[in-house]
């Protein structure tokens, strides 16, 4: 009977106050979605560091003639030198994973395929790029082992860490990845201050009957149990539209539109949505659930 009487309430509740109900799950459903895109760039770049990290390398540039480096003073590497920086980089295994050296005609044939359709592939000549030993570490953050081991060295003119570069990229999507939480967390303190003003109507237009299950005896939870139920029921809808979006975001847009065009890199797998799901649900049921249950407070002081 108890739980007939809660039933229709929060359903008489709900459409009472159908617009404001409408407005929070719209809300919700907004709020959440920002929130979810926010998980989802986040694991985005957690992927795309994992699978960039895994593949930088470690570039360690030889001299050649023409070299302006203080290492270089002697003029470009000798056998016996290059010789004795692979021995050397054999030496640093197991952090060294894997050794490639590419010659000054390796390297200018690589330069004329990357660059094949620009005019700058016809002003360089072979003896312009340097030799190299390209260096794959089995923890890319051991990087100043072998920059310590190999720079300012007889014969080597620089030693490059691709990390670097890929650092800067990283901290440029850290920061948009900021910027969309921030704004997340805006819309969902709009939420809570929707829920707050619906809760503060819903209550006010029913205060004569909360009034009566107050004198008769009724509990605090009990009284509050359907406005909680309603402000439940509105925020599940709202980050029920908000997981659909979610889902929509990552078959579509993710898999079928910048996946096929960016295919150098990885994307977050569906994993990722399966975890966000629950998290976007439970945040929206637990904030509209505490916001209802504090404004109610006041309204059972009868």
């Amino acid at each position: 009977m108890r739980a007939t009487f809660v039933a229709s309430e929060v359903g008489h509740g709900l459409r009472r106050n159908l617009t404001m109900t409408l407005a929070v799950v719209i809300t919700v459903a907004v709020s959440l979605g920002l929130f979810g895109g926010a998980l989802l760039l986040r694991a985005q770049v957690s992927t795309m560091k994992d699978f960039w990290y895994d593949k930088v390398e470690v570039s360690i540039f030889l001299c050649s003639r023409g070299s302006d480096a203080a290492s270089c003073s002697g003029g470009a590497v000798t056998q016996a030198q290059r010789d004795q920086i692979r021995t050397d980089l054999e030496s640093l295994k197991p952090l060294v994973d894997t050794i490639f050296y590419e010659s000054q005609a390796d390297a200018y044939k690589h330069f004329q395929e990357q660059f094949a359709n620009s005019p700058i592939a016809d002003n360089v000549r072979e003896s312009a790029l340097p030799e190299s030993f390209r260096v794959k570490l089995s923890d890319p953050t051991k990087y100043e082992v072998v920059a310590s081991a190999f720079a300012g060295r007889p014969g080597v003119e620089q030693v490059n860490d691709q990390r670097q570069i890929l650092d800067k990229f990283f901290r440029l999507l850290g920061g948009l990845q900021a910027i969309a939480l921030a704004i997340a967390v805006l819309m969902l303190i709009v939420t809570v201050l929707l829920i707050v003003n619906t809760m503060r109507v819903a209550a006010f237009s029913r205060r004569r009957e909360t009034s009566i299950m107050r004198l008769v005896g009724a509990s605090n939870f009990y009284i509050q149990l359907p406005f909680l139920l309603e402000a439940a029921f509105a925020a599940a809808a709202g980050a029920i539209l908000a997981i659909f979006a979610l889902v929509l975001t990552k078959g579509i847009l993710v898999d079928q539109v910048i996946a096929p065009s960016f295919q150098f890199t990885s994307f977050v797998g569906w994993d990722a949505v399966f975890w966000i799901a629950p998290v976007m649900l439970i945040t929206g049921i637990l904030l509209a659930g505490s916001a209802a249950f504090f404004t109610l407070r006041k309204y059972l002081r009868v």
